[in-house]
Parts: C-alpha cells; structure tokens; sequence
C-alpha cells in the first residue's frame, strides 16, 4: 500500500515505520504524502483506536527532512513546502485518537517537529532530539518553532533554535520534550500498553480531551475554557458517559462503544 511506510495493525493499535533507514529515514515528498494517507486512515477506520509512529532500524526516527529536495527551490516554493508539512503535523496533533512518537535514534529537524505533532513521545536512550536548521540558514518550517516553545517553554526553545545544537535523552525528558526513556527492547511494547489503557477509556471523551488539551497548548486561556465547559456538557449526552457512571456504582469495569 506505502512504498516509504510499513504499517501493521493489531489489537486495535496501528504501527507506522517510516522505512528508509538508509537515508535516516528522511521525510521527502513521497513519505510526507504517504504520512498524509496513514492519517486519514487512523481517522476514519473504527478498527483502529490508537497508533505508533517510529522509524526502521536503530539509528533514527527521522534524522530531518531530505535536504536534497530543498535545493533550487524559490521562496514561495518553500513556503508551499511549509504549508503543507505543517498541514499534515496539524492533522496528526488533531486526530482525535492518541498517537505516540517512539522516538528510537535521531529525531532533528522535521523529525523533532513529527514528534512533537504526536500526543506522546517515548524515547530510547540514543535518542537526539533538535532543530538544527538555522545551520543551512533555515528556521523550523513545519510547525517546530511554535510546538518546542509550547512544550518546554520560549527559553529553553530558542536556545536549542538559535544554537542548532541536540538534547540527548535525558536532557529531553528533564525539560519535557519526552515523557519517558525506554530500553530499545522495550520502546514499542511500553507503547501498546499506554496505548491499550487509553483505548480502554470512552473514546469519545479521550477525543475531547486533546481538543482541549490543543486549545490550551495554543493559549486558549478564556476559549479554552468556554470549550472545555461545553464538551464537559456535551458528554453528558452521550451513552458511554451514562455507562462510566452506571459501571462505577454498580463496582464494575465499563464496556465502553464510542457513543
């Protein structure tokens, strides 16, 4: 189905390698569209409920974009290929189920900002994490300078912008760019299991959770809150609220079915 993707699907929870380990698994114009199609997919396919993103091999995760394809390229040219990276992260931070980032090597440049689009982000202990492209007299283009700033907040962000320089594993889970550091043996089932808690929730709730959630990382402030009164309302007209209720009284676990 992909020629610059692997995807599996099992027990609700779909895995998506970016292969091209031998180019760093670097997001050129094929992988990008092919992320753009795996998203939709995680959108409208009921089977799936959650999904993992990481990169084929032990290296990397995606070491940036394919530096070869910005050659030649006009100022207008580039801001087209910004809009539309930045269209695809958009809709990966938006899906209204969780995708994790296992983060498994270098993670620089559209690589950083990939990750940073997903809800979560584990990690292996050679993980590099960066946005170096101030060193090709770039900037973060598919969303890097606004996502890293809301993460770990605008002074620790611009000393990684301005400095081009990584933050190794342990740097990023101290300043929150990673939630947790895991053995590369065990970096996608540490995955699955967070992924099967969270699918075992209402997912209409786990939905509205990341709508605010965004809301507030873009600094909401009042809308976020008005947003968030209205949804806590709008469950209450829903069926798998009424079940959570009704389960927790009568001291049983709820059947949850997204209505």
């Amino acid at each position: 189905m992909y020629t610059t993707l692997h995807t599996y699907l099992t027990d609700n929870i779909l895995t998506i390698t970016i292969n091209r380990p031998d180019k760093l698994n670097a997001l050129n114009k094929t992988v990008m569209s092919e992320l753009g199609e795996v998203v939709s997919e995680i959108y409208v396919n009921k089977d799936i409920k959650g999904a993992i993103l990481t990169g084929a091999g032990s290296k990397a995760f995606v070491a940036g974009a394919d530096i070869s394809e910005f050659q030649g390229l006009s100022a207008s040219e580039g801001e087209d290929l910004a809009r539309r990276g930045q269209e695809i992260f958009a809709r990966i931070e938006s899906s209204p189920k969780p995708i994790i980032a296992a983060v498994n090597g270098f993670a620089l440049g559209g690589g950083c900002e990939l990750a940073m689009a997903c809800h979560i982000r584990l990690c292996t202990p050679n993980a590099r994490l960066g946005q170096p492209e101030v060193n090709l007299g770039l900037i973060p283009g598919y969303g890097g300078t606004q996502r890293l700033t809301r993460i770990i907040g605008k002074g620790k962000a611009l000393e990684l912008m301005l400095t081009g320089r990584m933050a190794d594993a342990q740097e990023a889970l101290q300043i929150g760019l990673v939630n947790y550091i895991i053995d590369p043996d065990e970096l996608l089932t540490k995955c699955r299991e967070m992924l099967a808690i969270i699918g075992e929730k209402a997912p209409l709730a786990i939905a509205k959770i990341i709508e605010c959630a965004n809301i507030a990382a873009e600094g909401g402030a009042e809308d976020g809150f008005l947003y968030e009164q209205e949804s806590f309302g709008e469950c209450f007209g829903t069926e798998d609220m009424k079940e959570g209720a009704t389960a927790f009284l009568e001291k049983r676990k709820p059947r949850f079915t997204g209505k």
